[in-house]
């Protein structure tokens, strides 16, 4: 457990997570690091050399680029992210490309006048979800064949589940000299909850499944999770990280604030349509 305390507010964080090669895989090309204030889940690029590789680099990169036990900033995560892109792509090879997805969660700080929000962000098809008030969301959205094509209204997500372009990603860390995240920012506040996943876990349970195991709490969520994946069939590496956070506000409410205690026009960002 982790407690980050500002002037604003107090933070009481809990992560839990697994990763597993699966029933058909050799190798474990995934990854995840939890280091409050920052939690990835990276997935190295099935069929490139050395997707192992990839994934730690990129969760190394977030616990060189990312101080524990205290906010951190958008700027900073997206710095790490591009350091990440970077070492990434030194990496010695035989000819072939590595790379891998990210998915993030961290908490930053916008401002001094501001409480603190959540920093989603994802490059790839790895996932984050929010499962707040009995209801699970997802925030981000795959870079992925299929995802343009449910995007076009050519298929529907239950056709995009068996579809043969279904593990193609048509963006990755490491693939590119550039790279640029997509991010989300979620106000802070009171109890939340949140999944980051590989397609792995995604690949074998429907977004019901996954409900279903956050409703029965936080603790071993990440263990279930992966064990259902496994029983479905494991047909590829799977990792699950599931972190639980309580946000107390030590500031009354105040003009220009919501009944929430945090800046009305700090609205969710929501960079993809």
């Amino acid at each position: 457990m982790h407690v980050i305390d500002t002037a604003r507010s107090t933070h009481t964080l809990r992560s839990e997570g697994r990763t597993d090669t699966g029933r058909i895989r050799r190798l474990n090309e995934d990854s995840y690091y939890a280091g409050a204030p920052a939690f990835v889940v990276a997935d190295g690029m099935g069929g490139h050399e050395r997707g192992d590789v990839a994934s730690r680099e990129l969760s190394t990169a977030i616990a060189r680029g990312i101080p524990l036990d205290t906010p951190t900033t958008t700027e900073a995560v997206v710095t790490t992210i591009v350091a990440a892109n970077a070492a990434i792509r030194s990496v010695p090879t035989q000819g072939g490309i590595i790379g891998t997805t990210v998915a993030g969660l961290a908490l930053v700080a916008l401002s001094p006048q501001t409480d603190l929000h959540w920093m989603v962000f994802n490059v790839g098809d790895s996932r984050v979800y929010t499962w707040t008030d009995g209801v699970l969301r997802r925030i981000t959205v795959d870079h992925s064949a299929v995802q343009e094509l449910i995007d076009a209204g050519e298929i529907t997500e239950l056709e995009a589940r068996d579809h043969p372009e279904r593990n193609i990603v048509t963006k990755a860390i490491g693939v590119e000299a550039d790279i640029d995240p997509d991010v989300w920012l979620l106000p802070a506040v009171g109890r939340q909850r949140f999944l980051l996943c590989s397609d792995g876990l995604t690949g074998e349970l429907s977004d019901d499944g996954i409900a279903q195991v956050l409703s029965e709490g936080f603790e071993g969520a990440a263990d279930r999770l992966v064990d259902l994946a496994l029983l479905a069939g494991g047909r590829d590496n799977v990792t699950a990280l599931v972190v639980d956070a309580v946000s107390t506000s030590l500031m009354s409410a105040g003009p220009g604030y919501d009944d929430a205690g945090h800046l009305g026009y700090l609205e969710e960002t929501l960079p993809r349509g």
